[in-house]
């Protein structure tokens, strides 16, 4: 044979030893999921268009409205930039491993892949874990929280989330392999060990373990104070008769009215904080929603004072007194414009509980989204369950993706009003366009 002829068949020989190495390592062929692929494959690409244009309304509501920019939307931010990272660029290629049976990216493909899959569930689980935190310390420690979740303390702790998880599972590069089982990359169930039992425990047992206690007890929390509330009802009940419904109130959205423009109040409005303690809180306040100042309250209640329905207090002159009856008109209570404290308060609280069951709600969609497919993990060491449950179960792990923003939308009336000047924005063009076709065929 001719050195020629010989290295052509040499070179086909490896070819072909590469592809059937390939065939073997990143294969999940299996006859029982040829025709579950389908199913999987379209369950990729609805949470692919579902996610990256939910976390990216999410992120794009937070940056344009400033009725949704709040120091806590930003923990809600950092879970949506974790979200869009799987959506966007993890997801579509997953989908393609389930419609070719196989993975396509190579070796270093596969261990860049796994790593950003295990950081972004790391991320996902701490930032879970601060959203429990805050809304604890809201409602028992408040000047914890002032200083934990400060504008300087947020930009130390959310960066630290995500180097905390590569700092985490970095170190696992060298053990991240194609799995058959679930048809995607991963680190390797005991070449790790008992490193990768250890992160195991620590994030998905102990972390989700600690969110959930902390709801139990901002639960415990709240329904003291409700009850407290009721055994002071009876008392307010009567003072309540003598106000008048003023204008510029807040509803149970957080949004105020004032003059029938609806503004976006504080966050102190929208976290339960009275209005008596605007004035030395250190939140963040919302651009053009200006506080109000002593010396503007003082101002307002001058003018109230000096309406026409009560004379202004005049200097005492030196002319005898006038004989006139005192005046049976009854005293006037608040401010047609001034707010009751009561008030605000409620407002405060329902807003509080809102938020705070929107949490607990992303907190349990992450649970039934990953539960399944950890008992699974752990009831079978050995790796004999069909495969079609093992992708079933990791497949039911993707809708915790895009699952967020729709909890948003239903649960957070600032996220759905930020959500509809978005889609309104976004499609107000066509609307246009499509007007003016259907007028100009009308014309004809």
């Amino acid at each position: 044979m001719e050195p020629s002829a010989w290295r052509d068949a040499s070179t086909r020989n490896l070819t072909h030893d590469w592809d059937s190495v390939n065939q073997t390592y990143f294969s999940c062929y299996h006859p029982l999921v040829v025709e579950y692929r389908y199913f999987a494959v379209l369950w990729g690409c609805l949470v692919t268009i579902t996610g990256t244009v939910g976390n990216l309304m999410t992120i794009l509501a937070f940056a344009t409205d400033p009725c949704v920019r709040t120091r806590f939307n930003v923990l809600i931010v950092n879970l949506a930039l974790a979200d869009l990272l799987y959506c966007a660029l993890l997801q579509p290629v997953t989908t393609d491993s389930y419609l070719h049976l196989r993975w396509r990216g190579g070796a270093l493909g596969c261990r860049a892949f796994g790593l950003l899959l295990t950081v972004s569930n790391a991320v996902s689980i701490l930032t879970l874990c601060l959203i429990a935190v805050s809304r604890y310390l809201l409602v028992q420690q408040r000047s914890t929280f002032e200083r934990l979740f400060s504008a300087r303390g947020l930009l130390l702790l959310l960066p630290s989330t995500w180097a905390l998880g590569l700092a985490s599972f970095g170190p696992l590069w060298p053990v991240y392999v194609f799995v058959p089982l679930v048809c995607t990359c991963s680190f390797h169930r005991t070449r790790g060990r008992p490193y990768t039992t250890i992160l195991f425990v620590l994030y998905f047992f102990t972390g989700l373990f600690c969110v959930g206690v902390f709801y139990l007890l901002i639960h415990r929390r709240v329904r003291l104070a409700a009850r407290a509330v009721l055994r002071h009802r009876p008392s307010r009940r009567s003072s309540r008769k003598r106000v008048a419904p003023a204008a510029g109130t807040e509803d149970d959205s957080g949004v105020s009215s004032r003059g029938g423009a609806p503004t976006c109040t504080s966050e102190v409005d929208s976290q339960g904080e009275p209005p008596a303690h605007r004035a030395g809180a250190t939140w963040y306040e919302e651009p053009g929603e200006p506080q109000p100042t002593r010396s503007a309250l003082d101002s307002h209640t001058a003018r109230a004072r000096a309406s026409p329905e009560e004379p202004a207090t005049t200097l005492p002159s030196t002319s005898p007194p006038s004989k006139t009856p005192p005046s049976t008109s009854p005293p006037s209570t608040t401010p047609p414009s001034m707010t009751p404290p009561h008030a605000t308060q409620s407002s405060g609280g329902d807003e509080l509980k809102r938020l705070t069951r929107m949490c607990f709600a992303v907190f349990l969609c992450f649970v039934f989204c990953f539960v399944p497919f950890l008992l699974l993990n752990l009831a079978d060491q050995r790796g004999r369950a069909p495969q079609i449950l093992y992708m079933f179960c990791a497949n039911l792990t993707w809708l915790n993706s895009c699952i967020n923003p729709l909890l948003y939308a239903v649960m957070n009336p600032q996220f759905r009003r930020s959500y509809h000047l978005l889609l309104t924005r976004a499609f107000s063009p066509q609307g246009r366009l499509w007007r003016a076709l259907r007028n100009r065929s009308a014309s004809c």
